[in-house]
């Protein structure tokens, strides 16, 4: 039987695909898995489903960060007491860069990920701007590759990966982040979203979670 293979839609302004990335990346529980990790533009799918970010709902926009930091102590995730300021941001730019290296620079996409994410979430840095991104990419790709996937991200191939990607998400059903497709060993397929669901994609994908209290607490 093929391994289980899981593919999750990801922007840094998400702190929810944040916690999905941290917990598919680290958790023992996914280390059976195939996952792969697609840099999308979360405020284009958002807008071409009519969708609406959640801290523009009255109620909502108090409730969503409750919500992210309970999630964070139950997977014990380093991350910022309240969301970096100001926030919302801009992230275009970065997820253009990703493309870029998902192009250029593939089995490093994951370590820039994760540092983007460190850098925005855990450390608060401004993160849409190419002055402050660019040196965290630095430090994954070393000075002259970063330099040019800046340049790339620039480019109509990046931009045209991106937009690939989001339709691509959008494809697959995706509204919101974190969005997760998951194929198990048997090859049956079913779409997930949100960290909330986590424990619905680890069954689907029949893995085991163990003693891990994030999962156990989504019994």
């Amino acid at each position: 039987m093929a391994p289980p293979k899981l593919t999750l839609f990801l922007d840094i302004i998400s702190p929810f695909a944040y916690i999905a990335f941290h917990v598919t990346r680290n958790s023992p529980v996914f280390k059976n898995c195939e996952v792969t990790y697609v840099p999308i533009f979360l405020g284009g799918v958002m807008k071409a489903c009519g969708n609406t970010a959640p801290i523009e709902i009255k109620n909502k926009d108090k409730w969503i960060n409750l919500e992210r930091r309970r999630w964070q102590r139950a997977f014990n995730i380093p991350m910022l007491e309240n969301s970096p300021q100001p926030f919302p941001q801009p992230t275009l730019n970065p997820q253009r860069a990703l493309c870029a290296i998902q192009s250029s620079h593939p089995a490093q996409l994951t370590d820039c990920f994760a540092a983007l994410y460190q850098a925005f979430w855990v450390e608060g840095q401004t993160i849409g701007k190419p002055e402050i991104f660019g040196p965290v990419l630095e430090k994954v790709l070393g000075v002259e590759a970063a330099k040019g996937v800046l340049e790339a991200a620039k480019g109509k191939e990046a931009k045209e990966r991106l937009s690939g990607n989001s339709d691509w998400a959008m494809d697959e059903g995706a509204f919101g982040l974190p969005w997760f497709v998951a194929t198990d060993g048997e090859g049956r397929k079913e779409c997930f979203w949100g960290v909330d669901h986590l424990g619905q994609v680890v069954e689907h994908l029949g893995l085991d979670r163990g003693k891990e209290a994030g999962l156990r607490a989504m019994l």
